[in-house]
C-alpha cells in the first residue's frame, strides 16, 4: 500500500515550489482587490500596509473605514463576494460582523480591518503598524494610501 501511495502523491517538500516573490504578488492582488470592492460601497480612508516584513501575522493589512454599521457589514459583505468571485477564496474567519463597529477578516496573507470612525480613532492602528510600507491604491481618489 504504502508504494501505492507514495506513486499517487508527490511526498517531498519541494513537490509544489511557489517563489516568494509569486506568492507576494498574489497576496498585493488580493489585497487591491479587497480595496477595490471597498470603493464600491463608499468606504473611506482606506490603507493599504504591506507588514510582511514586520509582522509574521499576515503580507498585508488593508484598513477603511465605513460611517454606519449598516455601511460596515456592506462593505464586509462587497469584500466577501468580490474575493469569492475572483480568487475563490473566503475568510478564514470573520469578526465583528453582528455588532458592525469593527469587522475583521482574515484571509491569511491579507487581513481586513473596517471599523467605524470612532473605533478607528481610538485603536489608531495606523500609527501601531506606522513602521510598515504604504501602498498606493489605484483610483481611490484621495481616500488613503
Amino acid at each position: 500500500m504504502t508504494e501505492s501511495l507514495r506513486g499517487n502523491f508527490p511526498l517531498t517538500k519541494n513537490a509544489v515550489s511557489i517563489s516568494k516573490t509569486d506568492t507576494e504578488a498574489t497576496s498585493k492582488n488580493l489585497a487591491l482587490t479587497i480595496a477595490e470592492a471597498a470603493l464600491d460601497r463608499k468606504a473611506v480612508e482606506i490603507i493599504l500596509l504591506d507588514v510582511a516584513e514586520v509582522s509574521y501575522l499576515s503580507d498585508y493589512f488593508v484598513m477603511m473605514t465605513g460611517y454606519s454599521k449598516v455601511q460596515v457589514r456592506a462593505i464586509a459583505e462587497a469584500i466577501e463576494g468580490q474575493v469569492e468571485i475572483d480568487w475563490q477564496r473566503r475568510p478564514l474567519r470573520t469578526e465583528g460582523k453582528a455588532e458592525g463597529t469593527w469587522v475583521l477578516q482574515d484571509y491569511g496573507d491579507v487581513i481586513v480591518h473596517i471599523v467605524m470612525p470612532r473605533e478607528r480613532e481610538f485603536y489608531n492602528l495606523e500609527a501601531f503598524w506606522g513602521h510598515a510600507e504604504r501602498i498606493f491604491i489605484p483610483n481611490s481618489h484621495g481616500t488613503g494610501g
